[in-house]
C-alpha cells in the first residue's frame, strides 16, 4: 500500500512541475489499473482545501471543484470519502467553511441527536437547516 499525500494531488491538479505531475500522474494510473494500492488520509483533503483556497486563491467553485475531482479517483482509498462529499456538498451550497461543513456531515453520518456549538453563523446555518440543538 502506498499513502498519497498532499503535494502528489497539487502537482497532478496543477501540472505545473512537468517531472513532479509525470511521477504524480504515472503513480495514479497504476493505482487506476490496479497495479499499485494507494491510499491517502483526511487531513491531506483538507490541505488541498486550505493550499487552494489560500495560496493559490481560487474561487469557491474552482476549490468545490478540485476537491471533487480528488474524490472521484476512486482506486485511492479514503477511509471518510463519503462524509467528506457531504462536506463539500453543504460547504458549496453554504456559506460555511469547509471544516463546519464536515463536522455537520460527520455528526449526522454518526446520528448525533445534537450538534452544539458557540458559533453563530454555525448555529445559523444548523437552525436553518432544521439539525436538532440543545
Amino acid at each position: 500500500m502506498i499513502f498519497i499525500d498532499t503535494n502528489y494531488f497539487v502537482r497532478f491538479l496543477l501540472k505545473d512541475l512537468t517531472v513532479q505531475y509525470k511521477a504524480a500522474r504515472n503513480l495514479f494510473e497504476a493505482g487506476a489499473k490496479g497495479d499499485k494500492i494507494l491510499f491517502t488520509s483526511t487531513i491531506v483533503i483538507f490541505e488541498i482545501y486550505w493550499l487552494f483556497s489560500s495560496f493559490y486563491q481560487k474561487t469557491k467553485p474552482e476549490v468545490v471543484d478540485i476537491l471533487r475531482k480528488t474524490l472521484s479517483l476512486s482506486f485511492i482509498e479514503i477511509t471518510e470519502r463519503k462524509i467528506i462529499e457531504k462536506a463539500v456538498e453543504i460547504f458549496e451550497s453554504s456559506n460555511l467553511d469547509l471544516e463546519d461543513s464536515y463536522n455537520i456531515a460527520y455528526s449526522v453520518e454518526k446520528k448525533a441527536e445534537h450538534f452544539l456549538t458557540f458559533d453563530r453563523r454555525l448555529d445559523n446555518f444548523l437552525k436553518k437547516n432544521k439539525f436538532e440543538r440543545t
